[in-house]
């Protein structure tokens, strides 16, 4: 599996073509594809269309971009111009965009080759991409269990070697629990620093695109990429973005020596798998046997961001998806009545979570409910972020497990929405005070699942954030094992 900077080299040195490694990737696709169905879409005449274009830029002497020819795997949440855009969702399932989102402009513009549009929980809401309207997707490392979600696809497909990064979405935890549980790098990035145009709404306040890959390095080149100031996005932040990949320095020791790293204590105890504590725990000693100071911190709020998020985002879903009603795009069921049409409609086009957390969410905005439960909630809100800005005054950084288990078993908690929305438990608080946080791995459990360590920075300090995963991952082998679940001929 090669890294973006193999792929750079390759090319600089005319060892290969774009086109040659996308096929190489296409081919993997079409190898392991039928245990992973990790991308709702493979497109490889755009693939391979792009590849050309990289072929013709070294052909003709022209430098190449940051990304030039490295296969990528799109969330099928993102807009890309005359590609369905599905959300795997039924609502969706023949809408093609007549736009292009700002992050996939990005993308292209820097040269990366899109092999396919992953699959996710349906528009975006779920923890295990079991709430797909297509197919369920499977984790490489053992294919009876789930990937995680929603980003579950991106994370499968980087961890089945399928493309060597793609992006997620990150709503509640939705790239850093499918990164924990597929043993990759998954990062949530400052609420706004990456542009939301093109990406199909969840909760707007939360949902942020982020990148996954197998090591920090090209998570941190493709960050690179993609963040930026967007005017067509009112929520994005104009601030300058570095290049982070360069911002990794190969002293490992020093960039630890002298930090502080927090624990957040509330995230042990009850709850918590054995062997996942004990990982993370022993990753926090390795941080310290390389000069990090560690300190016990408590964010005594934290245990309130799950019932905290499960107010804030179905009300702000409960107003987003109501666009979809048959009128304008998407699926229309043909009534006798208006009436009719939109009641047939949105109960053919969306899945049973979908239905569920707009009921949730529109129940909590109705009057008489919405001072008892949503300005509670946002109130609840304020004094998460809180809890974070007094921790981030005392140290640089925060540790601590990505998810309380590792990946479960496909249909485990299907039939329990609450023990499944437990799994975002330690993500959550991170996206409510709208903070970068990363997972990468750090162990395995006894059944050789893939474990995460959750970092979290200060807004905008993904240059620290990256700096201390990136010690912790080249001191350490994880970043090295491979998927074991995959029976490839």
């Amino acid at each position: 599996m090669l890294s973006i900077k193999q792929i750079r080299s390759a090319l600089v040195n005319r060892d290969r073509t774009a086109g040659e490694i996308t096929q190489e990737y296409l081919d993997r696709i079409a190898s392991v594809e039928p245990q992973l169905r990790s991308f709702i879409a493979v497109t490889p005449e755009f693939a391979l269309a792009q590849a050309a274009q990289i072929d013709a830029k070294i052909a003709a002497g022209e430098a190449l971009p940051p990304l030039a020819g490295v296969p990528i795997g799109i969330k099928d949440n993102m807009c890309v111009r005359g590609i369905p855009t599905t959300c795997a969702s039924k609502m969706l399932e023949h809408w093609i965009p007549p736009y292009e989102s700002t992050v996939t402009q990005k993308i292209a513009d820097a040269g990366a080759v899109m092999v396919g549009k992953t699959n996710l929980d349906e528009f975006a809401m779920g923890s295990s991409t079991e709430n797909s309207a297509f197919q369920l997707t499977a984790n490489p490392w053992d294919l009876s269990r789930v990937p995680g979600g929603s980003s579950g696809g991106s994370a499968a497909a980087v961890a089945g070697g399928e493309c060597v990064v793609s992006t997620g979405s990150d709503t509640g935890g939705s790239i850093r629990l499918p990164a924990s549980f597929c043993g990759v790098v998954g990062m949530k990035p400052t609420y706004g620093l990456v542009s939301r145009f093109g990406l199909v709404a969840f909760a707007s306040s939360l949902d942020q695109i982020g990148p996954f890959g197998r090591t920090v390095e090209d998570t941190a080149i493709l960050l690179s990429s993609i963040a930026g100031y967007d005017p067509k996005d009112s929520t994005s932040l104009n601030v300058p973005i570095p290049d982070y990949a360069k911002l990794l320095t190969p002293d490992l020791t020093q960039s630890l020596a002298g930090k502080k790293v927090g624990v957040i204590m509330e995230t042990f105890g009850e709850g918590l798998d054995a062997e996942v504590e004990a990982k993370v725990k022993a990753a926090i000693d390795h941080l310290a046997a390389m000069g990090a100071e560690i300190q016990e911190i408590s964010c005594p709020r934290f245990r309130y961001g799950l019932p905290t998020y499960y107010i804030i985002a179905p009300s702000e879903a409960s107003a987003n998806l109501a666009r979809y009603d048959g009128v304008k795009y998407g699926l229309r069921e043909e009534a006798a009545n208006l009436m009719g049409m939109y009641t047939q409609t949105r109960e053919s086009g969306f899945g049973a979570e979908v239905k569920r957390r707009i009921m949730i969410g529109t129940y909590v905005l109705s009057a008489g409910y919405y001072d008892a439960y949503y300005i509670k909630a946002q109130k609840a809100r304020t004094l998460i972020k809180q809890d974070f800005d007094r921790a981030f005054a005392e140290v640089d950084v925060l540790v601590c497990p990505t998810a309380p288990t590792t990946a479960f078993k496909a249909g485990d908690k299907t039939a329990d929405p609450l023990s499944m929305y437990l799994t975002d438990l330690m993500t959550i608080p991170v996206n409510l005070a709208g903070l970068p946080g990363i997972s990468i791995p750090c162990g395995l459990d006894s059944t050789g699942m893939p474990i995460g360590l959750q970092i979290i920075s200060n807004v905008l300090r993904e240059d620290l954030l990256l700096q201390v995963a990136y010690a912790y991952e080249q001191s350490t082998e994880w970043h090295k094992l491979e998927a074991k679940g995959l029976l490839v001929k």
